[in-house]
């Protein structure tokens, strides 16, 4: 669970239910994640949809190693939580990020920005 006692425990995510075309999307929840050293929690905005989601979708692209299984490789937001070694100067920083999953989602851990 977040330590910012303002963040909620959960979340909503799109989850992908097997393999298939944007049928096979659904909402579904998780717990908010917390970010590491190094990383901030992002309160998503947008979403980008691209190629690499589109493959995964359809169970044509596996998640990276250590990856989660929530799609989505783009987003915008605001920081909301920063990690270890990152300023909370850093918090209601509007954001945009390249992410290696997690992007649609209410929440999403990125690298800090530099």
């Amino acid at each position: 669970m977040p330590e910012n006692a303002a963040l909620p425990s959960d979340m909503m995510f799109i989850e992908s239910a097997g393999g298939g075309g944007p049928e096979v999307l659904r909402p579904a929840r998780m717990a908010v994640p917390d970010p590491g050293p190094g990383e901030v929690l992002v309160e998503v905005h947008a979403a980008g949809v691209n190629r690499p989601d589109v493959l995964q979708r359809s169970g044509n692209y596996p998640p990276p190693p250590g990856a989660s299984n929530v799609l989505g490789l783009e987003i915008a937001g605001t920081i909301v939580e920063v990690g270890d070694g990152v300023s909370k100067d850093r918090l209601g920083e509007p954001v945009c990020a390249l992410v290696h999953s997690g992007g649609y989602a209410e929440y999403c851990v990125a690298a800090a920005p530099l």
